[in-house]
């Protein structure tokens, strides 16, 4: 036999917590594994979350700015490789080609808030409205999406055996994506635990639109006291 290589360092720290657990989170909704076997990447809209990726990951590569298929505008982006940090990726689930493969994933129960609030800050979304049918009915939604139902399906049924609440599901017209979606009541119950303190790593723009979201609820709460006061008195993002 001939002699071995050297064997491949590891330039990313594996050890569990919950700073790594919310970069798995925005890898499985805003990542990509190439197929080499190395190469990973993490691409979005916001500046300010690509470079917390790289911060928390110690990452020394550049940012970079690329094309977004399907908005054709241009994106922070940061590319890196590590053949060891890639094989415990494809080990916990993730997977190249993932949006239409990605299924359940290895993420310990301790951390996996802080994995939900990485997958909401890389493909989720909440938006408010008041609701005309009835007077001062403010509503409002938290949503993950994704190509895979089978991911879906595990998201929902672990923030189910965690916080106990349901949600829903639905697709776009073409069928091509899955919307899990939470309204009001159980949104409440998952912010206030995808955001346990106010230190968390987590996207600024979307952490101050729900502060913004639940100012306003609070203020319509002061008209209507019976409406949901004793679920948003302790929520402090």
């Amino acid at each position: 036999m001939g002699r071995r290589g050297p064997k491949p360092r590891e330039m990313i720290d594996r050890k569990w917590d919950s700073s790594l657990a919310y970069c798995v989170g925005l890898l499985a909704t805003d990542g990509c594994l190439y197929n080499d076997g190395r190469h990973m990447s993490f691409v979005s809209a916001d500046i300010q979350l690509v470079e917390l990726f790289k911060n928390i990951l110690k990452l020394s590569n550049r940012i970079s700015y690329k094309t977004s298929g399907s908005s054709g505008k241009k994106c922070p982006h940061i590319q890196f490789g590590s053949v060891v940090f890639y094989k415990w990726l494809i080990e916990i689930g993730l997977t190249p080609r993932k949006s239409l493969t990605l299924g359940p994933l290895k993420i310990p129960d301790k951390y996996f808030l802080d994995f939900t609030r990485g997958c909401f800050d890389g493909d989720g979304s909440i938006h408010s409205y008041m609701d005309r049918r009835w007077a001062n009915s403010h509503m409002f939604y938290t949503s993950f999406v994704s190509a895979s139902r089978n991911y879906i399906d595990w998201l929902r049924g672990k923030v189910f055996k965690k916080l106990g609440i349901k949600g829903h599901m639905t697709t776009d017209r073409n069928k091509r994506t899955y919307q899990l979606k939470y309204a009001k009541r159980e949104s409440l119950v998952l912010i206030s635990k995808m955001y346990y303190n106010r230190q968390v790593p987590c996207l600024e723009r979307k952490r101050k639109k729900i502060k913004n979201i639940i100012k306003k609820h609070r203020t319509i709460q002061s008209k209507n006291p019976r409406i949901f006061l004793k679920k948003t008195a302790k929520i402090e993002i």
